[in-house]
């Protein structure tokens, strides 16, 4: 597998679930891949496990001063970014009546702005041709109870990938979305749920989930390795929904 030969890849929340099954694939594929994270234990930890062709920066995306810093030391190792997957987010949940200020600002902080100048920052690092991928979410197109504000974040996410699909296409930069279903991966260990309502939240959506069962990070990693790719050199703007046909039968 040589896709990916000679491109440099930029993954933000790399060290875990999707975004390291990604970061591995974008290897596999032949890429050079900086993978970013908030703790640099479990970057270093990524990194060990990814081997000689990847690079660990702690970046928060949160923080537009470390994503200034990751994108300087980006340009003096690597000099471009051929791919970004803007993967980084939080999904605190709650009732709708629970939700408190400091959730709603901490989710759309990251989620949404976060992304936006992840992408933003990386403009002039950004190859002609480059391939932008945005992780987004099913919930963006579905209601699904405790998640109204993590759902608001994931439809502006969607909606800014059209944008700028129509904006970069001058440098001929192609933007897409992908929309995970429910996934397994640590991500549901952290979204303010005890371990009883994880599981039965996740019994109830692969209940309703046509293959049924939850994705692997895997799976949503071939899905980004094909947009990050040729293969997909007429796509911008798409979003490709990888659910198990959760929202689409």
């Amino acid at each position: 597998m040589s896709k990916l030969k000679n491109k440099i890849a930029v993954v933000t929340g790399g060290s875990s679930g999707i975004g390291f099954a990604t970061a591995r694939r974008f290897i596999a594929e032949g890429a050079e891949v900086v993978i970013t994270g908030r703790n640099q234990d479990a970057l270093d930890a990524a990194v060990s496990e990814l081997g000689g062709r990847s690079t660990g920066i702690r970046s928060d995306v949160a923080k537009l001063e470390d994503l200034d810093r990751l994108y300087s030391q980006i340009k003096e190792q690597f000099g471009r970014v051929d791919v970004l997957f803007a993967n980084a987010g939080i999904a605190p949940l709650a009732p709708f009546g629970a939700v408190t200020e400091e959730q709603f600002d901490a989710l759309f902080n990251i989620n949404v702005r976060g992304l936006f100048f992840t992408v933003q920052k990386a403009l002039p690092l950004l190859s002609e041709g480059a391939s932008v991928i945005l992780n987004a979410s099913v919930v963006a197109q579905t209601g699904l109870a405790n998640m109204s504000v993590y759902s608001a974040t994931k439809a502006a996410v969607r909606s800014l990938g059209r944008t700028l699909a129509a904006e970069l296409s001058p440098r001929r930069i192609r933007v897409n979305v992908v929309s995970p279903g429910l996934i397994e991966t640590p991500f549901w260990g952290k979204v303010g749920l005890n371990q009883d309502e994880v599981d039965a939240f996740g019994a109830q959506v692969v209940q309703q989930t046509p293959l049924g069962r939850p994705g692997k990070p895997e799976e949503i990693a071939a899905t980004a390795a094909f947009l990050a790719s040729d293969d997909a050199s007429y796509f911008t703007g798409a979003d490709l929904v990888a659910d198990g046909g959760l929202i689409q039968v």
